[in-house]
This record gives structure tokens, C-alpha cells and sequence, in this order.
């Protein structure tokens, strides 16, 4: 299953890192529609808003169904047939949709034969392993493998089409499966978007953890496919919901447990053996300080760019404690980003507002 998310960049790093080339190999990036509904969270939980992509041609008429936008929209999928005025009346659980029951069930069905695919942008996603012999429950955080590549200059190059694919030396966002549909209540007003998350059985590496993992669509090819609903049937779509191998985790702290914490130390990884963060570490220090700095705030257009990336990388030195296995091929990533010689003064902790 897939109950708690993080998606903490900035807009406009968030942006960049959905960078895509279109039906005539065009690169371009998405439009963003309610931009200011968009909250950046280490910590999101059901019926709060997170960015998904989706065609543009669900907004536009005529538009080219392989061109982008990204919409906060509310976790938790509110049937369009849904006749209460109040979505939080609805009986039954939609913040996920299993992949065996998706034709059988109207309130995921209908949306899906009308196209409404969607692909939810996170940097991870959490999860919670039951601790055997316990009522303790030991969460994790869970993302795509990082690869460093090679840069080609400053962000600010970024501005330049021909430039996002090489400049983009970030985290790679988690790119999972969706179904949105558009609720309008019954005593009028604005139309609500809401989405569900697929999910499948859980991949080999995954399933000491939970028997459910978000259906997550790896790679290029397969988030357009799922997104280009005027060229990709539902039937070819499908195809592409299945458990993934590629895909890394470490232990995090118990912070992550309570949705209100909303603080860069719910993705910092802790030792399963001693219980606790791991600040013993000079390196461990400074990451978890720089989660701290680089907490979204307020996007000022004057403050000028740095020639470094803002978005971490994690190393999996962090999980040699750790009594699962993972993915290896982000060991020393960490230590690269930490090389940054400026450091900020620590912004306040916020607590989670949707």
C-alpha cells in the first residue's frame, strides 16, 4: 500500500525534474495549473494536495495528449458520480487501488475508461515494516536508486530547452501510477481533483517490509505511455502496472509516525541498532542540517541561483545496519553533495499544513 509521501522540493526545482520531450522530440517543461495550491512536505498524508502529472489534453481541447501539466490535487479519490456536498462523507477508503480490483470497482473504473491516468510525483514514499514479536512497527523510506551524473554547468542553464536534459543532476522523483477523476458538488462550486495511487504486490526487496508497494512506473517511456491517453488504450496501459526490482529504501525515525511533523528529520536515516539518529557522524550532521537550510520557503524571484543543485542525494552507507537488503549504486553520493562549503543559518521547523 502507500499511505504517507514526501514531495519537499520547490516548485520550480520540481519543475525542472519533469523536464520531457513531447510527440515531435521537442524538450519541454510542464505547464503547472493552481500553482499556488502546491505545498511542499517531507510528510503528506491522505486528503492533503500533491503534484501529479497528467496530459494537457484534459484541459485543453485540441491540445497534443503528450504535452504536460502538473495539478496539486487531493490524495484520496472523490467519485465524479459522489452525490454528498462534504467529500469527507465518503464511506470507503480511495487513497490507494489495487491493480487485481481497478475494472471491478466503478469509483476507479469509470475515471480509468475516460482516460483519467495520472502519475503522482513524490521523492519517496514511506512505509511501515511490523517489528516481529512486537506491537512496534519500524518505518522506512522508500525511493529510486540515485545515479551523480555528469554536469554541464550552473541551474541557471536550465533556462535554455536544449540544456534541462543535461543540466537535471538531482533527485530522481518516484513516479507512481494514478487515476484522478473531477468531482463538482451538488450545490455548485469549484470542481475537486482528486487521485488514487495503484498499487501491486510488493517487489522481491520490498516484501520483508509490506506485501503492497505503489505500482511505480520506471523510466521515460513508461510515465508517457501511461500519461498519452489519446494514443495509449487502457488495455496497452495496464500493461505497464507491474512490481519493480529498481527501487532502494533506509529506516527512518519514529517522527515520520505523526503526519502534523513536517521536518526534514523524517527522511533522515537512523540505526537500527542503537535506535536512534545517526549524529554521531560528522556527515550525518550535516545532511540533516542541510535538509534543515534548504526547507522550502517562500519562493523569492530576487535571491539568485546557486551554481551547486539544492536537492540531496542519499548514500546507502546509511543502511548497513539495517537487517534488509537494498539496492546498491548511491554509496558516496552523500559525501559529494556534502563537499558544499556554504552552509545557512537553520530555518524554523513548520509544522504540516495542507
Amino acid at each position: 500500500m502507500c499511505g504517507r509521501t514526501s514531495c519537499h522540493l520547490p516548485r520550480d526545482v520540481l519543475t525542472r525534474a519533469c523536464a520531457y520531450q513531447d510527440r515531435r522530440g521537442q524538450q519541454r517543461l510542464p505547464e503547472w495549473r493552481d500553482p499556488d495550491k502546491y505545498c511542499p512536505s517531507y510528510n503528506k498524508s491522505p486528503q492533503s494536495n500533491s503534484p501529479v502529472l497528467l496530459s494537457r489534453l484534459h484541459f485543453v481541447k485540441d491540445a497534443d495528449s503528450s504535452e504536460r501539466i502538473i495539478a496539486p490535487m487531493r490524495w484520496g479519490l472523490v467519485p465524479s458520480w459522489f452525490k454528498e456536498s462534504d467529500p469527507s462523507k465518503l464511506q470507503f477508503n480511495t487513497t490507494n487501488c489495487r491493480n487485481d480490483t481497478i475494472m471491478e470497482k466503478r469509483s476507479f473504473k469509470v475515471p480509468l475508461g475516460k482516460g483519467r491516468r495520472c502519475v503522482v510525483l513524490a521523492d519517496g514514499f514511506y512505509e511501515w515494516q511490523r517489528c516481529q514479536g512486537t506491537n512496534q512497527r519500524q518505518p522506512y523510506f522508500i525511493y529510486f536508486p540515485q545515479i551523480k551524473t555528469e554536469k554541464s554547468g550552473s541551474i541557471g542553464a536550465a533556462d535554455s530547452p536544449e540544456n534541462w536534459g543535461k543540466v537535471w543532476d538531482n533527485w530522481r522523483l518516484l513516479t507512481m501510477a494514478g487515476i484522478f477523476d473531477c468531482w463538482e458538488p451538488p450545490e455548485g462550486g469549484d470542481v475537486l481533483y482528486s487521485y488514487t495511487i495503484i498499487t501491486v504486490d510488493s517487489c522481491k526487496g520490498l516484501s520483508d517490509i509490506h506485501h503492497r508497494m505503489p505500482a511505480i512506473l520506471d523510466g521515460e517511456e513508461a510515465v508517457s505511455k501511461w500519461l498519452d491517453f489519446g494514443k495509449v488504450s487502457t488495455q496497452e496501459a495496464l500493461k505497464l502496472i507491474h512490481p519493480t526490482e529498481n527501487i532502494t529504501f533506509h529506516a527512518v525515525s519514529s517522527v515520520v509516525n505523526n503526519s502534523r511533523n513536517n521536518t526534514p528529520e523524517c527522511l533522515a536515516p537512523v540505526d537500527l541498532v542503537v535506535k536512534k539518529e545517526l549524529k554521531a557522524s560528522g556527515s550525518s550532521q550535516r545532511m540533516l542540517q542541510w535538509l534543515a537550510t534548504k526547507s522550502p520557503k517562500k519562493e523569492d524571484s530576487k535571491t539568485p541561483q546557486k551554481e551547486e543543485s539544492d536537492v540531496p542525494q542519499w548514500s546507502s552507507q546509511f543502511l548497513q545496519k539495517s537487517p534488509l537488503p537494498t539496492k546498491r549504486g548511491t554509496a558516496g553520493l552523500l559525501e559529494q553533495w556534502l563537499k558544499r562549503e556554504k552552509e545557512e543559518e537553520p530555518v524554523a521547523k513548520r509544522p504540516y499544513s495542507q
